[in-house]
């Protein structure tokens, strides 16, 4: 194999070199076997003799370039050799020399074993061609010509090509390298960006659960704080809620780390863990709360997802509404669920709310191809709308 040749490109060269044996066959050995036919027998025999050893030769070559005994610098040497005899043998061989010279540069490594060897051949089939003339050769005849012009042709041909070849696979060693640049840089990118989504993640996953939960802990000590005089029961009441909230945020931070399964929403059960989640949010704040939550056969993320829109919602009236009556709906039409939480607070702009939490119902919405409109103004309450595709039970 030429030095130029690459592991990938084995396929083209094979091709090629069974092409080129194809045509020396049809062009290179077939017209002197037939030159010789009205020969005399011992010239006949000689170039039948010459012509199979070089067939043999090439055929070892070709089907096994790796064997010990025949390597391809060998049998170059052994068909510069046949050329010239050949060349003898009809008073000239320039044809089968053109045709043979592309041996030269499919089985040599360098340029310059190519160019060396090819120039043997083209010595020696001149000096056969004209061996036949006695002491007085005449070297300017066509057969000498046309040898000389064909290896001067093939050099520079060779050469071209060799320079031609090499600059494409330098330029395809170039783009291999920038491309396992590109893939190492692109794997990094996609590391980088799993590890920014799963911090997300957490982040709003912390929000909507942990958060929440050591909100509502806080306002409920000091709830607890203000009436421990005042009312004990009430105060009584309140440490069950801190406590129950407690719980609730240890299970959820739990989950969190993996080290139970996902909790928080009983399977085709959202009504009632809705109904359950407004019922602490009653006995939190003291609020009106109307409910309309028929059982609705979910799957598990949307349930979650729900829910945490649910608690979000209810954490946002809870610190920034002042309102005193709150809404849910929970309705199911033409493959949507829809929740629907509104309050009688003082509502907002909602283009100038920069919270996380609505950022985060949104984004976990999306994640399930469903959306959040919030609906509000200054005086007159707020309107959050929630809708998913619905999907069988897990």
């Amino acid at each position: 194999m030429s030095q130029w040749q690459q592991p990938g490109d084995r396929l083209t060269v094979g091709r090629i070199r069974r092409w080129n044996s194809a045509g020396w066959v049809l062009f290179g050995l077939l017209p002197p076997a037939v030159a010789v036919l009205d020969a005399s027998p011992a010239r006949r025999y000689w170039m039948f003799g010459l012509l199979a050893l070089i067939a043999l030769c090439h055929a070892v070559v070709l089907t096994r370039p790796d064997n010990p005994v025949l390597r391809p610098r060998t049998y170059l040497a052994v068909l510069a050799l046949v050329l010239g005899a050949t060349s003898y043998l009809l008073d000239g061989g320039a044809a089968f020399y053109v045709v043979s010279l592309p041996h030269f540069w499919l089985f040599t490594r360098a340029p310059r074993d190519a160019i060396t060897l090819s120039g043997a051949a083209a010595a020696l089939t001149v000096f056969g061609g004209t061996l036949g003339q006695g002491w007085s050769p005449q070297f300017l005849t066509g057969n000498a010509v046309f040898t000389v012009v064909a290896y001067v042709a093939g050099v520079g041909l060779g050469l071209w090509v060799h320079r031609f070849v090499g600059q494409s696979n330098e330029r395809q060693e170039q783009l291999t390298a920038e491309l396992a640049i590109t893939q190492e840089e692109l794997a990094a990118a996609y590391q980088r960006q799993g590890a920014a989504e799963e911090r997300e993640r957490l982040a709003r996953e912390i929000h909507d659960t942990l958060a929440q939960g050591f909100a509502s802990i806080v306002v409920l000590a000091e709830a607890a704080r203000a009436a421990t005089v005042t009312d004990p029961e009430r105060c009584a009441e309140q440490l069950t809620s801190i406590e129950q909230t407690a719980r609730e945020n240890l299970a959820e931070a739990r989950v969190l780390v993996g080290s139970a399964p996902e909790s928080g929403v009983a399977p085709g059960s959202l009504a009632t863990t809705l109904r359950r989640t407004l019922d602490r949010f009653v006995q939190d704040t003291g609020l009106t709360v109307t409910a309309e939550l028929p059982d609705i056969d979910l799957d598990q993320r949307t349930r979650v997802a729900l829910l945490r829109c649910t608690q979000e919602s209810l954490a946002n009236v809870r610190k920034h509404s002042g309102a005193s009556t709150v809404g849910v709906v929970l309705t199911e039409r033409a493959g949507v669920v829809e929740l629907e939480i509104t309050d009688d607070g003082r509502g907002f702009v909602v283009e100038e709310s920069r919270g996380f939490g609505l950022d985060g119902m949104r984004r976990r919405l999306a994640e399930l191809d469903g959306a959040l409109a919030v609906t509000s103004s200054l005086g007159d309450g707020t309107r959050v709308l929630a809708s998913l595709p619905t999907h069988s039970q897990d």
